[in-house]
């Protein structure tokens, strides 16, 4: 049969060719941005970092450590502002815009004051045959968690940035003092967190998603429900984030004991229920009585959200950046590498803020999309309850003394509210009377992804394994090199 439309044809060739022009601009002009902000990094710590014979070392490692902030940036910040943007509830540059600010706030006036040497106290610096041995140690360690994030990031997979130098520390670790220098109780916690994280996000997300559904939507006048337990759930999400960002995000600034925490959390969720209940009257009062209406009551608290859990995590993940960073120039001035802490100096802090924010903006929208659109169909709602189960499952696995991953606990949640979608999607099926053909229709047709789920739950499981080998590879490369 003749085309009967080759103009159309070449049409949709011109605009393909197009998009792909665009789109390669696109990565080269993040290339650029990205190579400059090293650049920048190098001159700056060039000019003031010089002082004894290490100070080429630190010049590399403050190098590696704006490259290493840039992938947390473009991985891990993703968990915070995914289901906002895959519910609609923000566009991708608002996202972007939003977290960045926040990820950076967080990072410079509530980053950690001090950090462990080697992180979680994974292995024992004593063991160390001396400063210049530590120091390859950690530069291969932070280089090696930087390269898997990377990897990570081209492959569309959220990983955990702690389990990624956790994994560089230990391997870097080994190559250097043995085997016998590593806690290895330590890392049985950490690899029980692999399952603990996204089981507790799971269900915790698919728990309120089924107290929605049953106290809202199910209810013959849903708008009256709303106007009952909307508020309820944002003062609960009010007092689980005032108790989060006191204990992960303000922590360098104020330490309150238990019953203070708790009187903290109670006095913003009552505070938040008693504003909210007027405004949630109010915004039902235009809106039919439907679904997509309910959806929308949880927008603005899910931006809030969003912009919370960014600066908590820009709070407590820069020191994933710029701990090893620190921990070398520490070093380079001749601090014992065995006295356990050491001080955060502010233009530390301020390359991992600047590089988290910057690899938000350059290369976030993939990861952000993996998480919001890619694993199931997010609303509000949905999105809501995922954000609601991080700041929950966080304090409940502080208290209990849990290592968990807030990456794991986030995605965790995603997959717990698809799966819950599709339980009861299969649970009311059965109540119908369906054809032999529609049963196979439903029977293939899944709310959850099974390629995206395989493929994050391999990389979260060879995450420590890989940037480990890594980091020992790199250790063994350097140290031999030079």
């Amino acid at each position: 049969m003749v085309d009967q439309h080759p103009v159309n044809k070449d049409l949709k060739k011109v605009l393909a060719f197009r998009e792909g022009a665009v789109e390669t601009n696109k990565s080269v002009t993040n290339l650029g941005i990205a190579i400059v902000f090293l650049v920048f990094v190098l001159i700056y710590t060039a000019m003031t970092q010089t002082e004894g014979s290490t100070g080429i070392f630190v010049i590399a490692a403050a190098v590696i450590g704006g490259y290493m902030a840039m992938n947390i940036g473009a991985n891990d910040v993703a968990n915070n502002i995914g289901p906002a943007v895959g519910s609609k509830a923000l566009t991708m540059v608002g996202a972007l815009f939003i977290a960045a600010i926040f990820e950076a706030a967080g990072a410079i006036i509530a980053g950690g004051d001090v950090v462990s040497t080697i992180r979680k106290g994974i292995v024992d610096p004593a063991g160390m045959a001396d400063e210049m041995t530590f120091i390859w140690a950690m530069m291969s360690a932070l280089l090696a968690a930087a390269l898997w994030l990377n990897l990570a990031t081209w492959v569309g997979a959220p990983v955990s940035t702690t389990h990624s130098i956790v994994g560089g520390v230990v391997g870097a670790g080994i190559a250097a003092a043995g085997a016998s220098s590593v806690a290895w109780d330590k890392m049985g916690a950490i690899a029980a967190s692999w399952v603990i994280s996204p089981l507790l996000g799971g269900v915790i997300a698919a728990l309120f998603l089924l107290f929605i559904k049953k106290m809202i939507l199910a209810k013959d006048d849903k708008l009256a429900a709303s106007e009952t337990w909307v508020p309820v759930l944002v003062g609960i999400m009010a007092g689980a984030f005032s108790m989060y960002l006191v204990m992960k995000g303000l922590k360098k600034l104020w330490k309150p004991d238990t019953a203070m925490l708790w009187m903290i959390g109670f006095g913003a969720a009552a505070l938040v229920w008693a504003i909210t209940k007027p405004l949630v009257k109010r915004a039902a009062a235009g809106l039919e009585n439907r679904r997509k209406s309910v959806a929308k009551l949880f927008t603005i608290p899910l931006i809030c959200s969003a912009a919370l859990l960014s600066f908590a995590h820009g709070a407590n993940d820069v020191a994933n950046a710029v701990g090893p960073l620190a921990a070398i120039v520490s070093a380079a001035g001749h601090t014992a590498v065995g006295s356990g802490k050491i001080t955060l100096p502010f233009w530390v802090m301020a390359i991992g803020a600047i590089g988290i924010s910057l690899g938000l903006m350059l290369y976030g929208p993939k990861l952000i999309r993996t998480v919001g659109e890619k694993i199931t169909k997010l609303n509000q709602m949905r999105a809501f309850c995922v954000a609601l189960s991080a700041a929950i499952t966080v304090i409940a696995a502080s208290w209990l003394g849990l290592p968990v991953s807030s990456t794991h606990i986030a995605v965790g949640g995603v997959f717990g509210v698809g799966f819950l979608r599709e339980y009861l999607n299969s649970r009311e099926n059965k109540k119908r009377r369906l054809t032999r053909s529609e049963e196979v229709k439903i029977a293939h047709r899944r709310l959850v992804r099974r390629r995206e789920a395989l493929t994050i739950a391999a990389a979260w499981v060879i995450t420590v394994p890989i940037s480990g080998l890594l980091s020992a590879a790199l250790f063994f490369a350097m140290t031999h090199a030079f």
